[in-house]
Formats: C-alpha cells, sequence, structure tokens
C-alpha cells in the first residue's frame, strides 16, 4: 500500500527525525554542561535502591499530584499518554510508509490495543481538561490570585496544543484502520476507535496523512524544547524524574524540617577553621549546586507553589515559582560565561536605566535582562532594581520558611533551601539584611534570647507555681524522664509562659519526672539560621550540646528525651542538632501529652463548653508531620466543638512568624497573621487553639486589632492545646496555673487569657 504520497510524506518524517535527534542530542548535552558547574552534591546518588522506589512511586502514582484530585488525575493520564503511547510515534513511522503496518509482537495484541485506546483518550480528555483550567484560573480573570500568574502562557498553549493534537491523532490513525479494514484486532479491544470508525471513510491514505501530521508536530515539539532550553514546562517531561530521584529524603518525604548544613565544593563548612576558598551561601548562580540548578530545570510553572505561598497570598512580591524561574533563566542565560564560552567585561553595565515589565512589575518588581550578555554577567543573584539584580530583596525577606512550597510541588523543587542559601550569603558576607532583624541577631549574641532579656528571667515562670520544678544540675538522675527544653518564648514572653506552666502542670498531674535547664538554657537558634546567621546558629547549637550531653551523661540512646513546647525548638533540637552532634529523642507537647491522654494518666473530666478551630504551626505540622496529636486532645475533652478551617493540615495558612519573621515588620501588603485570624473568625469560634508560642503571638495580636476595630467577640481567645486541657482537668471555678479559672475563662472582656499585656513583646496594652 506504498504510493508516492507515503514515500514523499516518509522520506520527509525520516529526514525530520535526523534533524530533530542531533537537536535533541546537543541540547541535553548542553544541559547537562550547563547543571554540572553546580557545586558537587555526593549525598543525592545513595541508596539507589530506595530512591529508584521513591521516584516510581511518586512518578507513576502521580502521589503528590493527586493532591489535588481532578488536576492530579487528568495528569496522570497525560503522563501515560506521553511514556505508555511512545510506540505508536514509532508505529506512524512505519505507517507514513505503509498505512497496513503494525508494531512487530505487539502490534495486533488486544491488551496493547485496549491500553492504547483508553489511555489515548484519557490524554485526550486530560489535557482538554487542564486547558479548560489554564482559563478558568487565567490571570486576566483572577490577577495576582492565579496560580498562572507570572508563568510564560504561550509555552503553556504550545505544550497544551501538541499534547491535545497527538492524542487525536493516535484515536483518529486507530479509527481509520478500523474503517479501512487494517487490522485484524477483536472489535471489544478497541472500543473508542472502533467507534470513532463508523463516521470515517475508508482512506489509508488519509491514515498516512494523519500519521505524517502525529510526527511533525512531535518533532516540532522537540525542535522548539532544543532551542529553548529553560522551558521547563516542557522538559520537565524529562528531568523530573531525576530531581525526583536526587531529591534531599531518598524516602520520598519533602526537603522539610531541617536545614542542611552550609556546604563549599560538597562538604559541610567548619566554621571554626573555614577553608580560605570556602563559599558562604549562595552570592552567585554559579554557586548553586547540581541539584539547585536541575531543580531550576524541572520547575513545570504550574503554580501550586505561588498559589499556597502566604507571602504571595498577602499581596508581597515573593512567588516560590517565579523565585525558581528567575534563577532558571538566569541560569541559561549566563551559561555561556559559566562554560567559559564568553568572557565578561571588567566594566559593570549601568542597570539604572531598567524599567519593570507588564509581566514583572507585580512580581518581583523589575523587568528581566534578556539574552546572553554582560548585563546578565555581572547581575548580582540579589539586589534592587537599581542594581539589577535577579531576586529583589523584599522577595527574599518575604519568606516565612512555612514550607508549603515545597510541600506542594509535585516535582520536589526545594525552595526553603534555595532561598535560605541566599540569605546565608547576604548576611554572612554581604552584611545586608532588615534593621530589626540586626537588632534580633545581636540580642541571640549578648544575651541568649531573641528579645534581649537578661538570663535570670528564665526561671521566673517557676515561682509561680505551687509545686517544686526540678533544675538540672549536671547529670539527671535516673528517676527524670524527660528534660523540659522551655524555649525563649516560653521563659520571657508572658503568653507563652501560661503554656508553660500549664504543660509543667499537666506533667506533674500525669506523675512525669521532669527537669528543666532554668537559666542554663539559651536559644535554640532557630531564629538565627532561618535568618542566614548559619554561624551564629553554629555557635548557639555546639554551647547547647554541650550543656545537653552534660545533663544526659552516661544515658544510653532511648532515654536521652526532651520536650519541646515550641516547633521550632522542637525541630532545631530534634532535626538539626545532630549535624553538630547531638542525637536526642525530641516530642512536643503535644505529642507526650495525648500519649499520657491515651495511656489514662491525664483524664479530661470537666466538659468545656466551647467551639474552637486548630491552626497547624508550620513548624509542627507541614516541616514535621505532626497533625493528629493536638487534634486527638482537643477531641478528648468533653463539651468542646472542633471546626477546621478550610486551610489545614498540609495546606494550613502560616502565621507570618516563621523564617525569623517573627522580629521583622510587614511593610508590604497586608498581614499575613490578620489573612489567617480573619479565616479563623469565619467559623465564629470561641477559641482560636494552637500549638506554637509564635502562633500564639501572631494570632492574639491580629484578634486583638479585631476585637478593637468591633471585628471579633470579647470573648473570643487564643489558646494552646494544653490550656484547653487543662481546663478540662480542673474542677468548675477551681484555679489552675496557666488555665486561668476553668471552663468559663474567656467570657469577661476583663480577662487577660492568653498575656497580652506582655512586657517582653510590647504586644498590646498591659492589662
Amino acid at each position: 500500500m506504498t504510493g508516492p504520497l507515503q514515500i514523499v510524506l516518509g522520506t520527509i518524517s525520516v529526514l525530520f527525525l535526523i534533524v530533530a535527534s542531533v537537536m535533541a542530542y546537543r541540547a541535553v548535552r548542553a544541559m547537562v554542561r550547563i547543571i554540572r558547574t553546580g557545586q558537587p552534591d555526593g549525598t543525592r546518588w545513595g541508596p539507589v535502591k530506595t530512591r529508584l522506589k521513591t521516584t516510581l512511586v511518586e512518578s507513576l502514582g502521580h502521589t503528590r499530584m493527586l493532591k489535588w484530585s481532578s488536576i492530579g488525575a487528568a495528569h496522570w493520564f497525560v503522563f501515560m499518554g506521553f511514556y505508555g503511547l511512545f510506540l505508536t510515534l514509532v508505529e506512524a513511522f512505519g505507517e507514513v510508509w505503509n498505512p497496513a503496518f503494525h508494531l512487530p509482537l505487539i502490534g495486533e495484541w488486544f491488551l496493547w490495543n485496549l491500553f492504547a485506546d483508553i489511555i489515548g483518550t484519557g490524554t485526550i480528555l486530560g489535557i482538554l481538561y487542564l486547558i479548560y483550567r489554564r482559563q478558568k484560573d487565567h490571570p486576566r480573570r483572577q490577577g495576582r490570585k492565579s496560580r498562572f500568574a507570572g508563568s510564560n502562557e504561550g509555552r503553556g498553549y504550545f505544550v497544551e496544543f501538541v499534547v491535545a493534537t497527538v492524542g487525536i491523532c493516535i484515536l483518529l490513525i486507530r479509527a481509520l484502520k478500523v474503517s479501512s479494514d487494517l487490522t485484524d484486532a477483536p472489535a471489544w479491544s478497541h472500543p473508542i476507535s472502533g467507534a470513532l470508525a463508523t463516521v470515517l471513510p475508508d482512506s489509508p491514505d488519509l491514515l498516512t496523512v494523519v500519521a505524517f501530521v502525529k510526527i511533525v508536530v512531535s518533532l516540532t515539539w522537540l525542535v522548539v524544547i532544543s532551542r529553548i532550553l529553560n522551558m521547563g514546562v516542557a522538559w520537565h517531561r524529562f528531568s523530573a524524574f531525576l530531581n525526583i530521584y536526587a531529591k534531599r529524603n531518598a524516602d520520598g518525604a519533602p526537603a522539610l524540617g531541617p536545614l542542611l548544613p552550609m556546604t563549599s565544593g560538597g562538604k559541610p563548612i567548619d566554621f571554626e577553621d573555614p577553608g580560605e576558598d570556602d563559599v558562604f551561601g549562595r552570592g552567585k548562580i554559579e554557586d548553586f549546586t547540581w541539584k539547585g540548578m536541575l531543580d531550576f530545570t524541572t520547575c513545570t510553572e504550574r503554580g501550586r507553589c505561588q498559589s499556597q505561598c502566604p507571602a504571595w497570598n498577602t499581596g508581597k512580591p515573593l512567588s516560590p515559582k517565579m523565585v525558581i524561574m528567575d534563577l532558571r533563566d538566569h541560569l541559561y542565560a549566563k551559561a555561556p560565561y559559566l562554560l567559559g564560552e564568553k568572557t565578561a567585561s571588567e566594566t559593570m553595565p549601568d542597570y539604572d536605566v531598567l524599567k519593570p515589565s507588564d509581566e514583572q512589575v507585580w512580581a518581583s518588581g523589575y523587568a528581566r535582562i534578556e539574552g546572553t550578555n554582560d548585563a546578565q554577567a555581572h547581575r548580582p543573584l540579589v539586589g534592587t532594581l537599581e542594581e539589577g539584580g535577579v531576586i529583589d530583596p523584599d522577595v527574599l525577606w518575604s519568606c516565612t520558611n512555612c514550607g508549603a512550597c515545597v510541600e506542594q510541588c509535585p516535582v520536589d523543587i526545594e525552595h526553603i533551601d534555595h532561598i535560605d542559601d541566599m540569605r546565608r550569603y547576604q548576611v554572612l558576607i554581604e552584611s545586608n539584611f532588615p534593621s530589626e532583624a540586626g537588632v534580633m541577631m545581636t540580642n541571640l549574641e549578648k544575651r541568649g534570647n531573641p528579645w534581649g532579656m537578661g538570663g535570670n528571667v528564665r526561671e521566673d515562670w517557676i515561682k509561680e507555681l505551687d509545686f517544686e520544678v526540678r533544675m538540672a544540675d549536671g547529670p539527671l538522675p535516673a528517676e527524670v524522664e524527660y528534660l523540659f527544653w522551655v524555649g525563649c518564648a516560653g521563659a520571657v514572653d508572658d503568653r507563652a509562659k501560661k503554656v508553660t506552666k500549664a504543660v509543667a502542670e499537666l506533667l506533674h498531674t500525669a506523675g512525669v519526672e521532669f527537669a528543666v535547664l532554668g537559666n542554663g538554657e539559651t536559644c535554640s537558634g532557630d531564629p538565627a539560621r532561618r535568618m542566614g546567621n548559619e554561624f551564629l546558629f553554629q555557635q548557639l547549637a555546639m554551647e547547647n550540646v554541650e550543656t545537653l550531653n552534660g545533663v544526659f551523661e552516661g544515658r544510653v540512646p532511648g532515654t536521652r528525651k526532651i520536650v519541646a513546647t515550641c516547633p521550632h525548638c522542637f525541630n532545631s533540637l530534634g532535626r538539626e542538632y545532630p549535624q553538630v552532634g547531638g542525637e536526642y529523642e525530641v516530642v512536643h507537647h503535644t505529642q507526650l501529652l495525648g500519649q499520657l491522654v491515651e495511656e489514662g494518666r491525664l483524664v479530661p473530666v470537666t466538659p468545656v463548653d466551647r467551639k474552637v478551630t486548630y491552626h497547624d504551626p508550620c513548624f509542627l505540622g507541614r516541616h514535621n508531620k505532626v497533625y493528629t496529636p493536638p487534634r486527638e486532645i482537643l477531641d478528648s475533652v468533653q463539651g468542646l466543638s472542633t471546626q477546621e478551617m478550610h486551610r489545614c493540615k498540609d495546606r494550613g495558612f502560616c502565621c507570618g512568624a516563621g523564617g525569623a519573621r517573627m522580629w521583622m515588620e510587614e511593610k508590604i501588603g497586608k498581614r499575613i497573621n490578620m489573612e489567617r485570624t480573619e479565616e479563623a473568625l469565619e467559623l465564629d469560634p470561641d477559641v482560636i487553639s494552637t500549638a506554637c508560642p509564635f502562633c500564639i503571638t501572631m494570632l492574639s495580636d491580629a484578634l486583638t486589632s479585631k476585637k478593637q476595630n468591633g471585628e471579633a467577640g470579647e470573648h473570643v481567645e487564643v489558646l494552646d492545646v494544653s490550656q484547653i486541657l487543662l481546663r478540662s482537668m480542673q474542677p468548675v471555678a477551681v484555679s489552675a496555673q496557666g488555665a486561668e479559672q476553668g471552663p468559663d475563662v474567656g467570657t469577661s472582656p476583663d480577662a487577660d487569657p492568653v498575656g497580652e499585656g506582655s512586657a517582653a513583646t510590647e504586644h498590646g496594652p498591659t492589662a
């Protein structure tokens, strides 16, 4: 069945394949060379078996994509169509020459026919749904609320056109084989294409033309992406597998929890004796590791990270997606200079002439510098419009480290690591950071706490209890099960001190033997590390490790137990201190209290007639996956009714205090804590509950403002889960430390149940 038409189209197809293959090979080779210019990172390759399993589960199972069920299901069919139906492209090359061509061995196999029919149809329906969602969520309708705001829409349309066209061609070819009587496969093995065949003519030549169209569209896609190496919406189809394989955690967990140690040349920096050539943080694009560059290359521009970002959602310039896109575009524009193909001039360009483009004015505050040129080569990684920076400082310092971007990214991009690495360079090398953060770091250096309070105040809360609290003085006695890490907020902030006292009383009631360090405790270092001052973090952490190792001297692993009320301390002590030699079993107070309730050592007996909504602290929830214990405690309290906010658990919305933002003013957009508090108040609760001292401060401040404006009832209060549990432990009207007076607290407008009059934090008037 080979005629002149088949010979002409077949010849063109083969020639086009040769050209496209050569271009694709050169593109992949160039991309590999560029990514290899990054700093080494030898931690990303093993264990091979575990990483391969993670890659297969995440890709084939679409575990990250299916968090957004309908979109995830549609994308799964598109994914399966691209890879599972690749053989239909091979078959098309034969069909161009001979319409009756079938793949050897499997061409008429009923399972292959059924698979191709179902997946081919699913691909078409899936891409049509994704096209619909792109248009429904388009920036022209939703403005910056659209997750596609800032994405390259033209590239997205091109990819969608290619997928839809190829999918349609697959079904048409199969249907034309049926209508032209060119297949012996049973009718039930091609139900969809068989039905389509009833309206198609008997035309082998038409089949050849459709196969040719399929080939041309597919190879045009390959040629286009070969010319545009930063086209992540297309290249992620290949790079995503390697990016998932090389993710930070081999077991599949997202890159949350601990920050990675600072490395240079692939090795951790020794801050006591750093090397002369050590690179501190990321000050230039070439300072990122190869994995960072692979991250940039893999970004799909779908904007799930952006849609969940608290900074972006409150009018700030930070979009995690656009940070990665800006770094990617700069990387590939600067690539000839990195590869030594071009040499930058010694003269710095004048960036004063730059003006924000319509695309970028709302996103990062300045226009992209187009092309590969001296201006691109000289750009600082972080800088203002006038400085020609790739990332604006307001973008960098808006991040709360909440982890929403990392949690939602379907291709495992490690946004927080990259942002904090850039912060490290700005702090340690450039000494360029918000002034209020400088005050916080000075307080940490001189006073050991972010507020700058004297060390002797760390034991004041103990004096307000009616039972004795054991002080750790040397190695702990055998009968002491836990060291209670109070934390800076829990010792000096009036609101957090109420939580500290509540937890202490609950542990005492349950008969748990615990001790505290008192004035021997200093800051865990979390604010310093998240700010970018790794040197100060290391100093504080090693000081604490020395203290803790002394307290736990002689204890074997499994008996070095710490309970912490602050999720930031909980994360640092448990997951970051092993980096500096501190190995401990750290639990959050909600985990321990939940266990005590389950064991019957704490029995809530007094009903608490309140409606509660629970706010997930980011460093407890997303960063450490502790979602259930706080909710189980609330469920154990009689009379309590709970209702979830629509953004909760792994999609919870930040309070605005993480990433050292607790000590930086919010000068751009809406305050994040106001946004979250308004969301809670929509449920008309009596109590907004949480399990973090920073969250308590932020939510309380916002609630106070709402009360002053008449937008919240005077009875509404912010309480830690432990305070609610303690109320349920007390007979009505019997006083309890940290719980005020029984279950009816909060009905009096004169009460100060959350410590709004904290002299230590200067939030609100004195009660």
